[in-house]
């Protein structure tokens, strides 16, 4: 039996089983890692070591902390409070708001990852206290980053745009920005429309840890919560204006304000998410070791080398949508731009529209559990029966891998070929 099909076959018996079994994922993954690593790939202790996903541990370690501590001081319930009274009271609209300010946020240059971090947080707290759906709110974050993720001024655009001009072919800015905006405009609508109104999956008589939190903040701040305001506007300031890595950022913030609340703050780190941890990075390492062992990349070529151009347009939309749930759409992309080149330099298929359809593929999944935007809207839930919720985002993640695909090909690639 080849490495490919051990690789991909350890994969999926891991999902079924960690979905199925009260036994966290990650753990599984972890054991198959080395397992198939060692045995099967021939790689070295070290080398599935290097996979250890290093910056998303640090970076939610760092957030789901801080905003513990935010929650705990009153800070959270100030700034819920103060958004409702900012959308006069019409709590539905929240999540649209949301919308649109994470896309303001990377369209003008803010990584993904980093707007989601921000504002995902805030969303769970809104989604607890007035009892919206969480998956509508953290998904309607996500769909947002990714809606101006592909703006000129973005990373996620400039790194594509960047990458189409290394080749001979030709993609106009604003329809790659168009795109992306519209496709994920259409999924939150699709999203608020059927899941909006659904029983949210919170536990029943969830009674979060209270111990030492302040009082739901009314209109006036104590100088706690004044510090928590600034530590949270340095915290923006130092993300999106100097790229400055969030997750120690957070760290920083969160230990100044724990030491001069110290009473208070004593088990605030109970508020990280820990389960999350596991699963994502156990995950996240045994597909980056399947990357380093070369099996995404064989698989990727497998799909280019179907027939149709049509058909392999498909292939391809699906391929990075399946890859990009479990790894990171950064690298998938950073693959498939050159991957595709070929075909859209043979063939009569439209270079815009391929590159579109590739790059909305590659992203809509970035709400799976797996990458660190899903991983952040799960593991900042608050009040939720966690498997239950668990299961509802791996449900709505698998739901855009089967229809995302197939609408970006069929939106973007099969009305120009």
């Amino acid at each position: 039996m080849s490495a490919e099909v051990i690789s991909i076959g350890a994969l999926l018996v891991m999902f079924v089983v960690g979905t199925i079994l009260p036994i966290n994922l990650g753990i599984l993954a972890f054991v198959a890692t080395f397992a198939v690593g060692t045995a099967s790939l021939g790689l070295t202790e070290d080398e599935i070591f290097e996979g250890f996903p290093v910056d998303l541990f640090v970076t939610i370690v760092g957030v789901t902390y801080l905003f513990s501590v935010a929650r705990r001081n009153g800070t959270i319930d100030w700034l819920v409070a103060a958004g409702v009274r900012l959308v006069r009271g019409k709590v539905a609209l929240i999540p649209w708001v949301l919308f649109l300010v994470a896309a303001t946020l990377t369209a003008f240059g803010t990584f993904t990852p980093a707007a989601v971090a921000l504002l995902v947080p805030i969303a769970m707290n809104f989604a607890y206290r007035y009892k919206i759906n969480p998956l509508v709110a953290g998904m309607m974050v996500i769909s947002g980053g990714h809606a101006g993720a592909f703006s000129p001024l973005a990373v996620s655009g400039a790194l594509v745009l960047g990458l189409v001009d290394d080749t001979r072919l030709h993609v106009a800015p604003a329809t790659l920005f168009a795109a992306s905006f519209a496709i994920n405009l259409l999924l939150s609508a699709l999203t608020y429309v059927f899941l909006a109104k659904r029983p949210a999956p919170f536990a029943e008589n969830a009674q979060e840890e209270t111990d030492g939190e302040a009082p739901v903040a009314s209109g006036r701040l104590d100088w706690r919560q004044w510090l928590t305001l600034v530590c949270l506007l340095a915290l923006v300031i130092g993300a999106l204006g100097f790229h400055l890595e969030i997750g120690f950022l957070a760290l920083v913030a969160g230990a100044v304000l724990a030491l001069v609340d110290m009473k208070r703050q004593e088990k605030a780190v109970d508020g990280i998410s820990w389960s999350t941890l596991l699963l994502v990075a156990g995950m996240m390492t045994y597909i980056a070791m399947l990357e380093k062992a070369g099996i995404i990349e064989s698989v990727s070529e497998h799909a280019a080398n179907l027939g149709a151009p049509l058909i392999v347009a498909l292939v391809l939309c699906f391929t990075v949508a399946i890859t990009s749930a479990f790894a990171s759409s950064t690298a998938i992309l950073t693959a498939i731009i050159p991957l595709a080149a070929p075909l859209l330099l043979s063939s009569h298929l439209s270079a815009a529209g391929l590159v579109a359809a590739l790059a909305v593929s590659t992203t809509i999944v970035d709400t799976s559990p797996f990458s660190t935007n899903g991983a952040l809207v799960l593991g900042n839930a608050r009040g939720v029966d966690t498997r239950r919720f668990y299961r509802q985002v791996i449900g709505y993640t698998g739901g855009i891998v089967a229809i995302g695909p197939v609408v970006a090909w069929g939106a973007l690639v099969l009305p120009f070929s």
